[in-house]
């Protein structure tokens, strides 16, 4: 069940880290609940999951759990996982190494750069840096991806809506740089953009300017996965354990959503941002560039990659069909983790995975979020019954039941909705705060990304 490449020394760490996976969030007045890695993998139906730990900026060791599918081998560190949108910060590291070499201009309008395709008039013209920070008002979110068997859409077709495209037209529907908000769609022209102007399929473009460069032999952004390489490649899984019928789904979408990689080859790539953040040329990214890459412009987020504690860590999550991961590394001491999943469950999994890391190591964060709980008054628990509603995002329920207060974020998922004091309160599933404010604002603020809802029914 478990293939590694670990030195002795590092052993009694990884069986703490194993037994000790670590909540979201806990309660000041009870013990941390922990849970066993092999416990965590069976309650959420993931077959199977890949690691790689990095410490003072080199790779200390590399874990495989569970099997690459049902019935069949076990994961090794050399297994295949889809890195889904942690593809993004690869692709623009690819993208900022056409700048350095003149093929794009990192300010001037990306439609200078097309020629394939043209970007229709829309709300503003985005640059490549809106595009990879999330603000140049692009629409598409995220995509579905296409089944084994389906017909697959070329570039232009995906990204005019056509053909046998499951999304809608890739378009600029918000004014460049007015706000965050994230975009698939703005890597997918980003993608056009980059093949235009090096002549080059992406895959190979992207084996040119990164992959090899820094040593990730294992990757690729062929899609679909090249026959030859389908032994080595985990299939995806639903949130029922069930393997994806026909095997992994094809994401025509390669600069968002494409990349095949591991653990270990994506622990290349962070360690190249921290040795280029450290003044080292990796002969990707000059040192100015990688701190480029490495500066915010709206909601934490930089080039490709999403802040945390004040710039002073950057990664990335990743949600294919079947494919869950999660990067994480630091600017300064060299530590970090990937990890990969082949469940559509994974997610959580792979998160709590990265707390037991985080608590084992003493990282500064991706630690459980321990809050303190206040009794509410009668009078202030049944204000809060209601429904709530964002537009285009759907809404959510705060209810009385069996005597606790509980929320449900999706429909029919009730969970204990906690008070840290009358103006906070909290869940256990996610670090989301939510704040009632005036009733005649008719708002409140939920989260971390600090969005507005509207109240449907009943008084905030």
């Amino acid at each position: 069940m478990v293939a590694s490449s670990s030195p002795a020394g590092d052993r009694e760490a990884m069986a703490r880290i194993e037994a000790g996976l670590r909540p979201l969030v806990a309660l000041a007045d009870a013990p941390v609940k922990t849970e066993k890695l092999q416990d965590a993998m069976a309650r959420l139906k993931v077959p199977g999951l890949s690691v790689a730990v990095i410490r003072g900026g080199k790779v200390a060791w590399t874990q495989g759990y569970g099997v690459a599918w049902v019935g069949g081998p076990a994961v090794t560190p050399e297994t295949l996982f889809q890195a889904a949108s942690v593809s993004k910060p690869v692709a623009a590291m690819a993208a900022l190494r056409m700048v350095e070499q003149g093929k794009l201009d990192l300010d001037a309008p990306v439609d200078t750069a097309l020629t394939g395709w043209k970007l229709p008039a829309g709300a503003g013209r985005p640059s490549v840096r809106q595009l990879l920070s999330h603000t140049g008002g692009m629409s598409v979110s995220g995509f579905p991806g296409y089944a084994a068997g389906k017909p697959v859409p070329s570039l232009v077709q995906l990204l005019d809506g056509k053909g046998p495209t499951n999304t809608p037209p890739i378009r600029v529907d918000a004014a460049p740089g007015s706000a965050w908000r994230y975009s698939g769609g703005g890597y997918v022209v980003l993608q056009q953009a980059m093949t235009d102007r090096a002549g080059q399929p992406f895959d190979a473009l992207m084996r040119d300017l990164v992959l090899a460069p820094l040593g990730m032999t294992a990757s690729t952004f062929a899609q679909p996965l090249p026959a030859a390489l389908a032994a080595k490649a985990a299939l995806p899984h639903d949130r029922q354990g069930n393997a994806f019928p026909g095997g992994a789904i094809t994401y025509p979408e390669q600069a968002a959503a494409g990349l095949w990689s591991t653990p270990l080859d994506l622990a290349k790539f962070a360690i190249a941002i921290q040795q280029g953040a450290a003044g080292r040329d990796t002969g990707v990214l000059s040192p100015t560039m990688t701190r480029t890459m490495l500066t915010p412009l709206l909601n934490d987020y930089a080039l490709g990659l999403q802040l945390q504690d004040k710039g002073k860590a950057f990664g990335h999550g990743g949600s294919n069909m079947g494919f869950k991961s999660a990067l994480v590394a630091f600017v300064e001491n060299g530590d970090g983790a990937v990890i990969l999943t082949n469940g559509d469950n994974g997610g959580e999994l792979a998160f709590g995975l990265l707390r037991a890391i985080a608590h084992e190591y003493k990282w500064a964060g991706n630690q459980t979020v321990v809050r303190t709980t206040v009794t509410l008054t009668p009078e202030a628990r049944k204000e809060l019954v209601g429904q709530y509603k964002i537009s285009g995002l759907g809404d959510f329920h705060v209810a009385e039941r069996d005597g606790q207060l509980m929320i449900a974020l999706r429909p029919g998922q009730w969970e204990p909705l906690y008070a840290q004091s009358d103006k906070l309160l909290f869940v256990l599933s996610r670090n989301l705060e939510i704040h009632p404010i005036d009733a005649d604002s008719g708002h409140t603020v939920m989260g971390s990304s600090s969005k507005s809802y509207t109240r449907v029914s009943g008084l905030w």
